[in-house]
């Protein structure tokens, strides 16, 4: 897995091939300096934008939706590689005129919805087949594609930009630290793999962490078909104590733990991440005919 960093052209604004002004020169006509608020941090490079806006391709059939676009770095870059049908949802009103040049400039393709993403139902945004391409806020992140798994059958893929820890989170296997409910989730939804790397660097204002761009494209056949709300109960309540063997940590799902545990054929003494997802989804299964 390799780590994209800015290129000293593009952090000059030289490369803005697409006809629109460079970056640094829109956030400084409009005083778009980044707000803690809006959990805002910008990106400035052009070969970064294309390689996320690239992953997430093809992009001219899909129904693209992107969170908080801010001055529109990423919003561009969907654009020039070829989006045809695109909606932006952002909540800062200051971003609002650069947004509308960007729309003047691809006529009939970009659709802005002022307004905050937690409060917007994304599946209802165009036709199928729908794609999230997104720097996600790192205060919200986790919270929107939660959400967003719980209709997961209604989006093509998910190409979406997390601190490291986050994305570590989404993929990780078991028996590892990162391991834990939002690993089950995603996985148990998804085929799930971080891209690159992106160096903090490459934000302005930098983060305190390396972020990381992470691909989800939900899984044809989950083989066993399980409630995702009973998964997520079963999850939650084994990583909520996950230092605790599993006879212990389960027993506030108010069933017979170790009745459950050995329908299920899981060591009593096992712990929450010591478990693969398809042991979750036979949990899970036990659980909900009980």
């Amino acid at each position: 897995m390799s780590e994209a960093s800015p290129s000293a052209e593009n952090e000059t604004g030289k490369m803005a091939n697409d006809g629109l002004p460079p970056l640094r020169e829109v956030i400084a006509q409009h005083d778009l300096s980044a707000k803690k608020k809006f959990g805002q941090n910008f990106l400035f490079d052009l070969n970064l934008t294309g390689r996320i806006a690239r992953a997430a391709a093809p992009l001219d059939n899909a129904t693209v939706i992107e969170i908080g676009p801010g001055p529109g770095g990423l919003t561009r870059a969907l654009l020039f590689n070829g989006a045809k049908n695109l909606t932006v949802i952002e909540r800062d009103p200051r971003c609002q005129p650069v947004l509308a040049q960007i729309s003047t400039h691809y006529p009939g393709c970009l659709h802005v919805i002022d307004g905050d993403a937690l409060e917007v139902d994304v599946t209802t945004l165009g036709a199928a087949p729908r794609k999230i391409v997104a720097n996600l806020p790192y205060n919200i992140g986790t919270l929107l594609l939660i959400g967003w798994l719980e209709k997961i059958d209604d989006f093509a893929s998910l190409t979406l930009m997390f601190q490291k820890e986050v994305a570590e989170r989404v993929v990780a296997k078991p028996k590892t630290k990162a391991y834990g409910r939002l690993s089950v989730l995603c996985q148990y939804l998804c085929d799930c793999d971080i891209l690159f790397d992106v160096h903090r660097s490459a934000f302005t204002p930098p983060p305190k962490v390396t972020s990381a761009v992470v691909q989800l494209v939900p899984k044809a056949d989950r083989g066993t078909e399980i409630s995702l709300q009973s998964l997520a109960k079963v999850t939650q309540a084994a990583f909520g104590q996950r230092r605790k063997m599993l006879r212990a940590s389960l027993k506030s799902l108010d069933v017979n733990v170790l009745e459950l545990l050995e329908k299920a054929g899981i060591a009593e003494t096992s712990r929450a991440e010591e478990l693969d997802v398809n042991a979750f989804v036979r949990l899970t299964q036990l659980y909900d005919a009980r």
